[in-house]
């Protein structure tokens, strides 16, 4: 049976609790509702600087390690600096995904529709059908490590044709994806070095692994969608260990404060990455590095009028790995669990009961 919209805009995210593998008792509203949410205008979520873990030897990496623990362990957010990735790289991003969503016509995108690949629904969102939740305010195109011309693909007979509406995309942004590959393992070693755990028990999954890099874009909101309460991405949490996301040039994203459920708007300088921790973190750590709710907010300035664009990767292991709760982190709160069927269990609050295998 296909999963209901519930109450669609109106929903608040309890109503799908039954979809859920990791512990969230917070009650919000998938959508801001200007007349009921707080905000928080004192939080300050903290900016890691990278370049402590690759050039400031051992002392650099314990301390780069220790600002980011306390910075997921405190909201599950920080922001980086100083990784090394070119800023030139995500402006080219922003006239190659609006290139896309504007100059390529919907016929030839909609061969594309999204499909399940493995625990990942890959490939074109049309507008308001992210979910069936909530008719999102943005157009999205999701590709995982299958769909580039990269090592461990997992695809012998790779065709750029098959995943990409034009020749010359997959080039360009497999660059953006090889960047952010670089980072993935000292995170996590950084990560793992906070919670006291073996720093390398994550080198092997994390090589050539899995991931979801999706390109978002959300029109200029107009005065009929403005009205009808929707907003530009529902919130949620991410369904994965963390999440690299390039800081926008347009304001929106929101960050959700469970010390006093107040919402957080985030948006820090151009060239910085914003990182989240997911749903696969939260499980594997027992609950100790949340997996924190956020959303995309219609601006509150003249920005209505412009397009944001975002470029998140999400970072997954492969589907056969299994989640366990990591031997430092206590007594287990989870059982151990195959991650295509947790990632799958989750998402289909998103796509309908029958995406799931159970």
């Amino acid at each position: 049976m296909e999963s209901s919209k519930e109450h669609g805009v109106e929903a608040v995210n309890q109503e799908f609790k039954r979809y859920e593998q990791v512990e969230k008792d917070q009650t919000y509203n998938l959508a801001e509702k200007q007349d009921i949410d707080q905000f928080d205008d004192e939080y300050e979520i903290k900016t890691c600087d990278m370049d402590q873990f690759f050039n400031g030897g051992e002392e650099g990496k314990k301390q780069f390690a220790s600002e980011l623990g306390e910075a997921l362990e405190g909201i599950g957010f920080a922001v980086l600096t100083g990784h090394g990735v070119d800023p030139a790289l995500y402006d080219r991003a922003e006239e190659k995904v609006t290139e896309i969503f504007k100059e390529i016509p919907r016929e030839e995108r909609m061969p594309f529709v999204a499909e399940r690949f493995g625990s990942v629904n890959q490939g074109y969102f049309a507008m308001k059908e992210t979910t069936i939740i909530h008719p999102d305010l943005v157009e999205g195109w999701v590709f995982c490590r299958r769909a580039f011309d990269l090592p461990g693909n997992r695809n012998p007979n790779y065709k750029e044709s098959n995943f990409w509406p034009r020749e010359g995309y997959e080039p360009f942004f497999r660059q953006i994806v090889q960047s952010h590959e670089k980072l993935i393992l000292p995170i996590m070693q950084s990560i793992l070095t906070y919670l006291g755990c073996d720093t390398h028990a994550y080198d092997e999954k994390l090589s050539e692994t899995n991931f979801g890099f999706r390109l978002n874009y959300y029109p200029p909101v107009t005065t009929e969608d403005d009205a009808s309460g929707a907003g530009r991405m529902l919130g949620h949490e991410d369904v994965d260990l963390y999440t690299i996301l390039p800081s926008s040039a347009v304001e929106g994203l929101q960050v959700l404060n469970r010390e006093n459920m107040k919402w957080i708007r985030l948006n820090p300088p151009k060239g910085s990455i914003i990182l989240n921790t997911g749903d696969y973190m939260q499980r594997i750590t027992n609950n100790r590095l949340p997996s924190t709710t956020h959303r995309v907010s219609k601006p509150t300035t003249t920005a209505y009028s412009k397009p944001r664009i975002s470029i998140p990767m999400a970072v997954y292991v492969w589907e056969e790995e299994v989640l366990e709760v990591l031997p430092c982190c206590g007594d287990s709160k989870y059982e151990p669990i195959k991650a295509e069927t947790f990632h799958t269990r989750i998402t289909s609050k998103y796509y309908g009961d029958d995406y799931s295998d159970d």
